[in-house]
């Protein structure tokens, strides 16, 4: 049977306890929580790290961590508004609010405002 290569972190505990080394720093040094940051003091990469998501042992662990950094641009972004924070978010899955413009449309019918309506619903 072939093996594949052995796993950096063997335990769910001894990983943890490296996430909460890599965020009592940050916080002394006051520095942003960052997920390149942590693996960097993981000695892995972002790439990795985030496999390791997809290990049922080690999910809860990894997206804990995610949502540490979540949180943190979150509020930088109330705090400062800035423009890195919401590019931030925005690799978490946060989006723009979407605002759709309709123009002229009083040349056309009830069932053409009709489809047009369930058409932008749709999207």
């Amino acid at each position: 049977m072939a093996m594949g290569r052995p796993l950096k972190f063997k335990s769910v505990k001894k990983l943890q306890v490296l996430i909460d080394e890599y965020f009592t720093k940050c916080d002394q040094d006051e520095t942003p929580y960052l997920i390149t940051g942590l693996a960097l003091h993981l000695d892995t990469t972002r790439k990795t790290l985030l496999e390791y998501q997809e290990r049922p042992d080690f999910v809860n662990a990894i997206l804990k961590a995610k949502t540490r950094v979540e949180a943190s641009y979150e509020s930088s972004l109330r705090t400062n508004g800035r423009a890195g924070d919401i590019f931030g978010l925005k690799n978490f899955g946060w989006a723009d609010k979407r605002q759709i413009e309709v123009n002229d449309v009083t040349d056309l019918s009830v069932e053409q405002l009709e489809a047009k309506l369930k058409q932008l619903m749709e999207e």
